[in-house]
């Protein structure tokens, strides 16, 4: 590809991204630190080639393994629930996936740590994130479900696949005043967004949407 051709590539996927911010905040994305992050973060670089030409579409895209890109909405809201317009040091990802939830999450954490256990995903993912340079990302392989303890606790954490219930591990690293939102219920069903909120004595849930991921836990192995 020549520099002109890659130049006009490259306003285009900037176009796109506006376009895609836009198309959020109708949508009741409103938070801005949110709606920059989207806007810096080049989506097509984490989908799967063919489908770049689909990166700035609001869907889902299939990724290896039978995993998926997650839908631009989805990683907005999800970002905007649990920052909620405050300071976040720690945010905890369990599921890196694409990496790209991990990418837009880094825009208004300060660090954030992901967790992914498929060897292939973690690898891929690993690269893109050193390519772009999110020097505030880390990233290891691991059982996702048991958390990262040695940073714990966490101001924040996003679940990005499904489980019956959150993991105790997981609440137990969520630091007080944090919050940790996960789609709640089982495979092949629809699963309820769930924001938890930990106190000084419990925790506080509230169900925010109906949603379909994939399953953290997928015949007797960990899927995040």
């Amino acid at each position: 590809m020549n520099i002109g051709a890659s130049q006009n590539k490259h306003n285009g996927f900037q176009i796109k991204r506006q376009e895609l911010v836009q198309l959020l905040e109708s949508k009741g994305i409103h938070d801005k630190e949110v709606l920059r992050a989207i806007a810096a973060v080049p989506r097509h670089c984490f989908v799967s080639p063919e489908f770049e030409r689909l990166a700035y579409k609001d869907s889902a895209l299939p990724l290896d393994e039978y995993q998926s890109v997650s839908q631009p909405y989805i990683v907005a809201y999800m970002t905007e629930a649990i920052s909620a317009g405050r300071e976040v040091d720690k945010l905890l990802e369990v599921g890196t996936g694409s990496g790209y939830q991990a990418a837009v999450a880094s825009q208004v954490a300060a660090r954030v740590f992901t967790i992914e256990c498929r060897e292939n995903l973690f690898e891929r993912a690993r690269k893109i994130l050193r390519e772009l340079d999110y020097a505030n990302i880390h990233i290891k392989r691991a059982d996702g479900s048991k958390g990262w303890a040695q940073f714990a606790p966490y101001d924040a954490i996003i679940m990005t696949a499904a489980c019956d219930e959150i993991p105790e591990t997981l609440l137990k690293q969520l630091a007080v005043g944090g919050s940790l939102i996960a789609p709640v219920g089982y495979a092949d069903e629809v699963q309820q967004l769930t924001l938890v909120t930990r106190t000084t004595t419990s925790y506080r849930r509230r169900h925010l949407l109906d949603v379909r991921f994939v399953p953290m836990f997928q015949k007797g192995k960990v899927s995040s």
